[in-house]
């Protein structure tokens, strides 16, 4: 059975998601085809399946005829229900939130997605995020949806050996805007190092493609301010194969990922560094819930609240023994919760119960 997944463009945690369900699914004979709207980047990474880039329609109606697709999940651009549907496609549409970023917005954009989904739609999909799925039961009472966790295949992507370092790195992972919370991050990386220790390192992980020409000036104003350069190196684009050597070696140097953002859907880069040995320290951004146990499998720290951040941080890169239960309970909780064969027997139940064939 083909299964074509749409979404705007090849980058961040759907591109990543969409590559491992490629690989995971393909082992119960559903084979995944990918079309993005646009790329923004030349750098597109490996699906192992085939992948579309277009948004014109006469190609893509070319796509769907040639595809045969059991089922088409739309990623986020619920008018395209109504698209796809004028296109000529006849089967299955599912709608899938990964995350609209602030909560106001994703109510906003559900409540508008309502004609698009009732008419031309027939089933919502989230991983399990808490606001999203309370916005889907307002809206959607009678409407089919299903909550499961996103697939990761952590003997792929998982912990190598590495160099010792000698400082600490703390790193951040995101688009420089306003709901990633890229101020927060330079404040906290700001105070651990007049407070804690002047040799950590802010690593900062982002795609420069999207991010607004006001907010990278913001970005650089601030950096300004606070003195930073010195400690920060920005690394941009990283091919994903890569991504395993930096987490393993946040994670022996004493470190940790630093998630500020405001909301999530289902973050990947925490996934990913779980499958590191790399440490996490969190806002409590929702969709993180199902990845992260407060002193368990990483810590939070309020939102907007950098001196409990700095404590929090200190005690994570201080507590040996918390650290290393920490490091060790997220690898047993990723494996046990996020399995590619747990996604396969969920995403078949999901097709089965649309009568997808």
């Amino acid at each position: 059975m083909n299964i074509l997944f749409v979404y705007y463009v090849p980058s961040g945690g759907v591109e990543t998601l969409n590559r491992q369900r490629s690989s995971a699914l393909k082992e119960v004979n559903i084979n995944c085809h990918f079309l993005y709207y646009r790329k923004e980047r030349d750098l597109v990474n490996d699906h192992s399946a085939p992948t579309f880039i277009t948004n014109d329609d006469n190609e893509i109606r070319e796509i769907l005829r040639k595809g045969n697709y059991g089922a088409i999940i739309i990623i986020s651009d619920y008018k395209s229900l109504l698209r796809f549907r004028n296109l000529g496609y006849k089967g299955k549409l599912i709608l899938e939130i990964q995350g609209y970023g602030p909560k106001d917005i994703a109510r906003s954009e559900l409540k508008k997605a309502l004609p698009y989904v009732v008419d031309y739609g027939n089933g919502l999909l989230n991983p399990k995020t808490p606001h999203i799925e309370e916005i889907f039961d307002e809206f959607y009472p009678d409407f089919p949806k299903f909550g499961f966790n996103n697939c990761f295949d952590s003997n792929r992507f998982s912990y190598q050996k590495t160099p010792t370092y000698n400082q600490p790195i703390i790193a951040w992972i995101g688009r420089i805007e306003d709901n990633k919370n890229w101020r927060e991050f330079l404040h906290i990386g700001h105070q651990l190092i007049h407070l804690y220790n002047p040799n950590i390192k802010l690593y900062m992980f982002e795609d420069p493609t999207l991010s607004t020409p006001q907010e990278r000036l913001a970005f650089q104003q601030l950096l300004n301010q606070l003195k930073l350069h010195q400690n920060l190196t920005i690394h941009s684009n990283i091919p994903h194969d890569k991504m395993p050597e930096y987490f393993s070696a946040i994670g022996e140097s004493g470190g940790f990922l630093c998630s500020t953002s405001k909301v999530e859907g289902a973050p990947y880069a925490l996934l990913e560094a779980m499958s590191c040995r790399c440490p996490i320290l969190t806002t409590d951004s929702d969709g993180v819930k199902s990845s992260i146990i407060h002193n368990h499998t990483g810590l939070y720290y309020t939102l907007g609240n950098i001196s409990e951040a700095v404590r929090e941080a200190e005690k994570l890169m201080t507590n040996q023994k918390l650290r290393e239960s920490i490091r060790s309970n997220a690898l047993l909780h990723l494996k046990k919760n996020f399995s590619p064969e747990q996604y396969c027997n969920h995403f078949s139940e999901m097709l089965a119960s649309l009568n997808v064939k």
